[in-house]
């Protein structure tokens, strides 16, 4: 009889313990279906800009003007973005209409700032943030 019982006892902890480690092997599965949705990616069109800027932290026209104006932070949209990101804690976005998304790898975009582009990516609708799979400039050569 308590040879039975053991049996069942080391069966219920071999079963606890292997469903254990399969919930353990399917989180970074979960994190990484929550972060980078399984979606086609799409293109997304406007200037590479900076947040506060664009988010109207400083300006009320969601653009360069008022900065560039007061000539406190340079005297083009490519060093005000740049003074407002080094300086002011904004990060690089796209500006596109009425719509700013963030954008996830901040160095691919870096050497785009002030244009227009074109962005190949991802939307994390939750977030407004795309995940840059490619970006090219938009403006006539």
């Amino acid at each position: 009889m308590k040879r039975i019982a053991m049996k069942r006892i080391t069966m219920t902890r071999i079963a606890i313990c292997s469903m254990a480690a399969i919930m353990f092997a399917a989180i970074p599965a979960l994190a990484q279906s929550e972060s980078h949705p399984a979606e086609d990616p799409k293109v997304f069109r406007g200037e590479v800009s900076d947040s506060q800027c664009a988010l109207n932290v400083h300006s009320l026209t969601r653009s360069h003007q008022e900065m560039l104006k007061s000539k406190n932070m340079g005297g083009t949209p490519i060093s005000c973005s740049l003074y407002c990101i080094k300086n002011l804690g904004g990060e690089f976005v796209l500006a596109a209409g009425k719509n700013v998304y963030r954008l996830d790898n901040q160095d691919a975009v870096r050497e785009f700032v002030g244009q227009k582009t074109k962005i190949i990516g991802t939307l994390d609708a939750k977030t407004k943030t795309i995940h840059v799979e490619k970006i090219e400039s938009a403006e006539p050569h």
